[in-house]
């Protein structure tokens, strides 16, 4: 399943290649959860295109960074409507696999605006097979890229064919889902909540179990550590081993204010997605959060983790609008 995405025609490399889940999400927002064999009328029904990995992807591109998606999809309708909504954002989606014995990831979602959130039922899927099963452009992509971004399902391959990589890219793991197998030796960014930074350390989820998960984390082997922390906005830290040109330190950004919050489905997929967009364009962590934060706080705009989500000029302006 071949899609001409808008990045075929941009100039330049894929600089970032995201590796993990798709999936085609059936969105409801009701006033409030129903009772067991209740009906309920809701305010809105969508569907929309999904997945950690797969909604950085359409972030990265929406900010302008040439990104390639690298997943499977199964050989159904909701597959192809699940790339041609990646393709249509200008992800590179030339790499990814057509499975015809997996059915296409698939979500329904209910959203409650009583309570600001969404009960989700979601089909399982195996684990993605090795990066070299998805083909040769798979394998040329990542070893061209600045940076490779992996969600649960991705982090395995993704890992597995970096390690046989003589020179490598960077490595970012969005860890806001259990990640089997998940090791943090010579991890470039590990992306937790700071709920599961703190319960990887068996730690109480204070300000100071926090900040010892955190170091922990470091002293594992993870170069640099950013956790979101919800309506407390995102804290990170990192080593010289990030960049040795700079000290190792700690910077804790607020969240963004003023954003009427209509759901909050992908938002952590989108501060992933924002904060290596960021990164890319050479920003440093106090700027980079900030900007993560800020994208994430306006994709809540929106019933899914995408239709809202702002490119670079409407989030410059919304950091404006903020620092006033």
């Amino acid at each position: 399943m071949l899609l001409k995405s808008k990045k075929e025609t941009m100039h330049g490399p894929v600089r970032v290649v995201c590796v993990g889940v798709v999936t085609l999400d059936a969105l409801a927002l009701v006033p409030r959860y129903p009772e067991a064999d209740e009906r309920i009328v809701g305010e809105e029904v969508r569907i929309a295109g999904g997945g950690p990995a797969a909604n950085a992807a359409v972030v990265l591109a929406r900010q302008g960074i040439q990104v390639a998606f690298i997943g499977r999809v199964g050989r159904d309708s909701a597959g192809e409507t699940a790339l041609r909504l990646l393709a249509a954002e200008g992800v590179d989606v030339s790499a990814v696999l057509e499975d015809p014995a997996t059915p296409t990831q698939a979500s329904c979602v209910v959203i409650s605006q009583e309570r600001q959130t969404r009960a989700i039922s979601t089909l399982a899927v195996p684990p993605l097979p090795p990066i070299e099963t998805f083909g040769p452009r798979a394998i040329e992509m990542i070893a061209a890229a600045e940076w490779v971004h992996a969600d649960h399902l991705g982090f395995a391959p993704a890992r597995a064919c970096l390690d046989r990589l003589a020179a490598r890219p960077r490595l970012c793991v969005d860890a806001g889902n259990p990640v089997a197998g998940l090791t943090l030796a010579g991890l470039d960014l590990y992306a937790p909540t700071t709920e599961a930074l703190t319960r990887r350390y068996a730690l109480p989820h204070t300000a100071a179990g926090i900040e010892t998960a955190a170091a922990r984390a470091l002293t594992e082997g993870a170069a640099a550590v950013v956790a979101t922390n919800g309506a407390q906005g995102s804290i990170a830290w990192w080593s010289e081993r990030f960049d040795p040109a700079r000290p190792a330190g700690r910077v804790a950004v607020p969240a963004h204010r003023g954003v009427e919050v209509r759901s909050t489905l992908g938002a952590g997929d989108v501060f992933h997605g924002a904060l290596l967009s960021a990164l890319c364009r050479g920003r440093d962590w106090p700027a980079a959060l900030a900007e993560a934060n800020a994208t994430a706080a306006l994709s809540c705009r929106g019933l899914d983790g995408r239709s809202a989500v702002p490119g670079l000029e409407e989030l410059a302006r919304a950091l404006e609008a903020q620092a006033r």
